[in-house]
This record gives C-alpha cells, structure tokens and sequence, in this order.
C-alpha cells in the first residue's frame, strides 16, 4: 500500500516578515507587528514579532506596553497591521503552493496542507526534494522564507513543520512518528490545552511518549471515552483526517501593490488585467463559474473603495471579467481624489460548471 505524505508549509512569523520584506532596513532590528486598540499609543496587543524581538521575550498576545518594556533602550520598530498587504502575498504564496499538491488545504493565512501522495508516489526521499524546490520557488519570487514538515499524515506535518524554525525542513517517515513524538511536551498535541494538560501533570503524564504509555482504561475515566480515543490516537502519531478544500468556493479575489500610487486608468488595467487572468485561470482549473465582478482600490490615505456589478446568467469568460473590471475602475477612479495604491479584482456568486457566454448584457445590479 502506497505510503501517504503529507506537508505542513508554515510561513515564519509571517506580519513581521512580510515587513522586512517591504523594508530590508528592519531586518536587523527587533519588529513588533501591533494591533493597536486606538485608546493610547501603547494600548493593545502584540500580532507577531522578529526572531530578535522574541529573543527580548516578547510573544503573540503580548501587551503592547509590556513589549515596549522588554525592548526599553533597543532600536526596535513597533508597526500596526497592515491586512490586506500581508494578504496580497498570502494569496501570491498559497497560489505557488497549490501548484505542487494533490489536494491543498489552506488553514489561515500563514499556513497550508498539501497532500503529496501521488506526486511523489508514497516516496518521503522524493518529497523532501519537492520540498526544497517549494521553498526555493516562494523565496525567489515572493522573497520570504518558510518551514516544512513533511509527515504521514496532517497531526504529525504540523508538529514537524514547527520543530525546525525559522526556515526549516523536518521529515518524519511513517516508521519514525511514534520516536518523533514521543519526546515532545504533551500539550504539543491539538487538543491538550492548559485544564487537559493540568490533568495529564496530574496523572504524571509530561510527554508524549509517556501518554502513549498510559493505561487506556484510565484515560477514559478521566477524559470520557471519545477524547481519551484521540489522546491515544494522536500520541501514537495516528490522524485520518483528509486534507481537503475548507467549505464551498465563495469568491475567488487577487490584490496587488502598484509601482506608483496613481489615478490613471490604464496604468491601473495594466496590473488590473493580470489579475483578471490569474482570477479566470483558477475558474477554469476549478470548473467554476460567476455572477458578479467586483474591484478594490486601497487609495493613498489607506482608504479602502470597492465597486460591483452582477448579472443574471454565470460566466466564466475572460472577456467579460476584463471588460467589467475597467468599467468599475472607470468609475471608482472618477470618483475618488486620491491616487490608488493597492487593488484588486474579486468574482462572485460562484457556482459550479463552465459558461462562455460572450454578450452579458443584462445585469442585476452595481453596487459601491
């Protein structure tokens, strides 16, 4: 039986990458990504933070005001976040990724599964090869690192891909999980938060392994029997779950950054048009079809102003989602002060199977 194989690509401290990536000043200095409360200027919560930062000890969820503290006499630059430039390249990367998976499963903005299995038919030696070429792919045309674990299935692809940081690559064969496993702290494990783990001390139980080792019968006494079954599961390095496409295809959305914020249409359609292309290529690979067709412009004071228009019968015509997006943009642009910085094209009301209908002349409506 073919031997299933599985990656966790996990884009390293991803906010504050993605801002040395558009300043290489930072990159070595502390950064502290921020999502700032608006009530003072130290009020709210650390996002993410540089491997130099988290070497002062700040962390995710971190006060701000208590991160300033930890980094109080160093050059360090605090920054808020900045959505929808941190998601122009999530998309860039996670499009990179998809093109080597059998089946892709995107999981947040800095994470993804792929499943392998028959691109690299049941071969981990072929995976790790595919795996180098992943990264070196995104890091030439994205600029940003990430790490890999390559597993037998998704619980131990996670763990992998966090066990070498940042940058890094961790194989585990099927006839190592267990070995992999069983050193690791046991709330490394989904599913053993803080009470789980309080409980587990309690029973003496610190590492994997040593859940492993435990009697079942009374796990399920303390546990119940459904948890208990994936404590045991899960610490022998078992995991069924599929990696999968999360939930119907709601919209499908590029965005990108302009060379120069401006005003001027057809410097606007020249990006405007590629992102059209990539947008129809993606229906076409998925059998999709739309209803509506959407544009987004981030103008120069971060403003975001977005246009639509839908129609009565689903497309998938390239044509169609061009000719739309310059219309929206024509009206947007003509309407607004500010030069553009940002934007993005979006379809909608998507359904499945392909259409080429040429001449849509009747619509719905348009809608800001």
């Amino acid at each position: 039986m073919q031997a299933k194989v599985v990656m966790l690509a996990d884009l390293d401290y991803f906010f504050a990458q993605c801002e040395e990536r558009r300043n290489p000043l930072l990159k070595d200095k502390p950064v502290v990504v921020c999502v700032y409360s608006g009530r003072t200027e130290d009020s709210g919560v650390v996002s993410t933070a540089n491997y130099i930062a988290r070497k002062f000890g700040v962390r995710s969820g971190m006060p701000i005001f208590l991160a300033k503290r930890r980094l109080k006499g160093v050059d360090t630059v605090f920054l808020p976040v900045d959505h929808a430039f941190y998601e122009e390249i999530s998309d860039n990367i996670m499009r990179i990724l998809g093109n080597y998976a059998d089946s892709f499963e995107r999981v947040g903005i800095d994470e993804a599964y792929l499943d392998v299995t028959q691109r690299v038919n049941g071969d981990f030696q072929v995976a790790e090869e595919l795996a180098w070429k992943m990264k070196e792919e995104v890091n030439a045309r994205e600029r940003l690192t990430f790490s890999v674990g390559v597993g037998p299935n998704k619980l131990v692809a996670k763990i992998a891909a966090s066990f070498w940081k940042p940058d890094g690559l961790t194989v585990v064969k099927p006839e190592q999980a267990e070995s992999f496993l069983a050193p690791l702290p046991v709330d490394r494990l989904v599913g053993v938060g803080r009470k789980n783990n309080e409980k587990m001390e309690l029973l003496g139980i610190k590492t994997i392994g040593d859940l492993a080792n435990y009697d079942v019968t009374k796990l399920v006494e303390v546990f119940g029997r459904n948890l208990a079954g994936y404590f045991y599961n899960t610490s022998h390095g078992k995991d069924e779950s599929p990696v999968q496409e999360r939930g119907e295809v709601e919209s499908i959305s590029r965005i990108l950054t302009l060379k120069e914020d401006t005003r001027d249409l057809s410097v606007v359609m020249e990006k405007a048009n590629q992102l059209c292309e990539d947008v129809h290529a993606t229906l076409v690979d998925r059998g999709l079809s739309f209803r509506s067709v959407g544009v987004t412009a981030v103008l120069r004071d971060m403003s975001i102003h977005s246009r639509s228009k839908s129609f009565e019968t689903p497309t998938n015509d390239l044509e169609i989602i061009k000719e739309t997006v310059r219309e929206l943009f024509g009206r947007l642009l003509s309407e607004v002060e500010l030069e553009a910085r940002r934007v993005g094209v979006r379809v909608s009301n998507i359904t499945k199977g392909q259409e080429s209908q040429k001449h849509l002349t009747e619509f719905v409506s348009y809608s800001k």
